[in-house]
Order: structure tokens, then sequence, then C-alpha cells
């Protein structure tokens, strides 16, 4: 509890705690204060079904005195560990100190083995049985979440499984985008009617792409489609659609479509645009970790490749 606006609330809290606990034992005090006549069973007055009462009796003294000990085990605890406000315990534990302790001496232990791979070239790596393990149970603790168990994406995020690279799938463009995390971005062009003509406009562009790729497509949309794509998108995606890693712009002629290549989504695609983010790693994971990442997705698409 270090980041308290000012000491008002850190005082709030350490009487809240403090006031919260004592009066827990005063109140188990006050409960043992009334004791029944000798030989007269005490009652609350309760009464259910004319005969079933309510005893008021005091409370087993093995009770009061396990109950005492919980308090005083609380206010230890308060000494000990950072419980009021901002102090922070005489022992200065704290969950994220004892996190980066753990991952220390797990790091401490591994560093050998990473190391061995590290030095190792990715190609290579790529190719060892127990490297490419490693690199997937990685793989399945950081990227599944985004990729899939089986690193073929869901709309939005890229199947990397084949052998189609928005990036660049050499090495070295690889790691520099675990490393540092990618950004692209299709811009909206609907609310610039007058630089693809509209949605009408979008729709004869949509219908061009989709030939490029080899799919059905109204050939006359298509034709005039020719034309807006050459005046807007060639810039990107080149003339012939095969896109440009440099800037992530993806490949139009091919089968590969990270939204969906229907008529409907790709003018969807063109007027609202679409900005995709990937997280740069490099801090969270460290050099080797990120070796090992890069050596099991190479495999992946090398095994794409063979197929």
């Amino acid at each position: 509890m270090s980041d308290f606006v000012n000491e008002f609330w850190n005082w709030y809290v350490i009487l809240i705690v403090l006031v919260s606990v004592i009066a827990c034992a005063v109140f188990l005090w006050s409960q043992s204060l009334h004791k029944p006549a000798e030989g007269k069973v005490a009652t609350t007055g309760h009464v259910w079904d004319e005969d079933l009462e309510e005893l008021n009796n005091p409370l087993p003294k093995w009770w009061s005195w396990l109950f005492y000990l919980t308090v005083a085990f609380s206010l230890v605890y308060a000494v000990l560990y950072p419980t009021l406000g901002s102090y922070q315990g005489l022992l200065n534990w704290s969950s994220a100190g004892q996190h980066k302790a753990e991952v220390e001496k797990v790091d401490a232990q591994v560093k050998p083995l990473f190391d061995k791979y590290l030095k190792m070239d990715l190609k290579a790596v790529a190719a060892d049985k127990e490297g490419v393990e490693i690199g997937k149970r990685l793989y399945l603790t950081y990227c599944v979440q985004c990729h899939g168990s089986d690193a073929r994406g869901s709309k939005g995020f890229p199947n990397l499984a084949d052998s189609d690279w928005l990036w660049g799938g050499e090495p070295e463009a690889v790691v520099e985008t675990i490393s540092n995390g990618r950004t692209g971005m299709m811009p909206a062009y609907g609310g610039n009617p007058e630089a693809v003509g509209g949605e009408a406009g979008a729709k004869e562009i949509a219908n061009y792409v989709r030939s490029m790729s080899g799919m059905s497509n109204n050939a006359e949309l298509a034709g005039k489609g020719k034309v807006r794509y050459e005046q807007v998108c060639i810039a990107c995606h080149g003339p012939e659609g095969k896109g440009m890693t440099a800037m992530g712009a993806p490949n139009l002629s091919d089968k590969v479509w990270l939204y969906g290549s229907s008529e409907a989504t790709i003018v969807e695609t063109i007027t609202k645009g679409r900005s995709n983010v990937m997280p740069a790693w490099k801090e969270f994971l460290g050099e080797a970790k990120i070796h090992l990442l890069t050596a099991y997705v190479l495999s992946l698409s090398t095994t794409a490749e063979k197929k």
C-alpha cells in the first residue's frame, strides 16, 4: 500500500484495521461478563413451537481463548507484514518481491539450458527437438491467448503455423516482432468519400481485390475497382497486391485473410479501417526466451512449407 495520494488515507487504513481487530477483542470480552445464576439456565426470551427456547449461556472458555489467540495473531501479523497502510512490516515482505525472488530462482536454474540454445543459430534450434519443445511451452504460456493453442490464430490474430508473414518470416524479422512488437494500421476511408468513392467505391475495390485472389467477383465492379486501387491502395499493397513487409501491409493476392475475404468484410475494412498491435516482450521475457520462442514459431512455418 505505497500509492496513497496523501497521509490521510494511510492513517485511515491503519485506524480501520486496528479498531476492527481491537473491537473484536472488546466485544468478545463483553460477552464473557454475563454469568447466569448458579443452577439456572438463562434464555433470550425467544420461544418457538411453544417449548423450544433459545438459551443465553456464556461462550465456552476454550472457544473464547481460541478467539483471543486469533486477535493476538492478527496483531503480530500486522507488525511483521504490510498490513497497516504504507507500513512495510518488520520482515519487509511484499508479493511483488516474493514473485521476483521466485522468478530469479527459476531463471538461475534454467539459465545454463537457455544459454546453450542462445549460442545456437535460430534455424539450428528450430531443428532441435528439445529446443522446439521448450519454445512450445513458452508459447503455450505467453502467446496462446491470442494465437491459439495450435498457433493458427483467429480473426484479427495472424496464423503462425503457415508460411505467410505480415512483417517478414526471416529469423531476424520474427525476433524483432516478438522483442519490440508491431503496430499495423489500415486507414479508414469511410470518412473520406473522395478517396475511394464512398461505400460504392469500396465495393468496387473489394471486387477487384477478390479477383486478385482468384475468388468469385463482379467483373464490371472489379474493373472500376482496379482504377481506384491504383489511385489509393497501390502505395502500401503494391501494383500486384503482394503487400509490403516493411510496413506490415498484407498480401492481397493470396488466400490468407486476417479478418475474412467476403465482399462485406473487405468493404468494412476499407471504410472503417483496422488497427492491430503486437505487444513488445523484450523487457518481460529477455533475449534467451525470445530466442527459443522464435525457433518454435519458425519450426511451425518450416513444417507448413514442407506440406
